[in-house]
């Protein structure tokens, strides 16, 4: 099985999004996909109100997620490890223990190379707008993951 986690600050906003969007585009019987929260502010949360909102609209439902803290043994747990922007990126690379687990981090708006956008902006302080285009954005990156992992 191939495991996918998605990583921002909180793990309440972008990545229970990101994770809620790649989940629908893979077959469970063949993928594991995740999010965790750089920060302990929300262990235990539930999503944002607003990102289960936005998701619903969309036909995704992110309600049963849990937010959690990335913990360096989620190196060894996940294959591919996509975080939502530069800050969160440095805090997961200096948990990295070796060459290997630097290699599974990416920016996950990186994975479009025509994008000019290569953070997803935090939406916590927006509107619910803020949050649609967070969806947008990891729902085009996410085609490009689908696409990549379903070859």
């Amino acid at each position: 099985m191939i495991s996918i986690l998605m990583v921002c600050l909180g793990n309440i906003c972008r990545s229970p999004l990101a994770h809620g969007i790649l989940e629908s585009k893979l077959p469970p019987d063949s993928f594991c996909v995740d999010s965790a929260g750089t920060a302990n502010y929300h262990i235990g949360s539930l999503p944002d109100q607003r990102s289960i909102a936005v998701a619903n609209t969309h036909g995704i439902d992110i309600s049963n997620q849990r937010g959690r803290q990335f913990e360096v043994s989620d190196f060894d747990t996940f294959d591919y490890i996509y975080v939502m922007d530069h800050s969160n990126f440095e805090n997961v690379l200096k948990l990295a223990r070796n060459i290997y687990d630097i290699a599974k981090v990416k920016l996950i708006l990186e994975v479009d190379t025509t994008s000019i956008v290569k953070e997803v902006p935090d939406p916590y302080y927006d509107e619910i707008s803020g949050f649609e285009t967070v969806f947008e954005l990891l729902d085009h990156a996410t085609d490009f993951i689908a696409n990549q992992l379903l070859r």
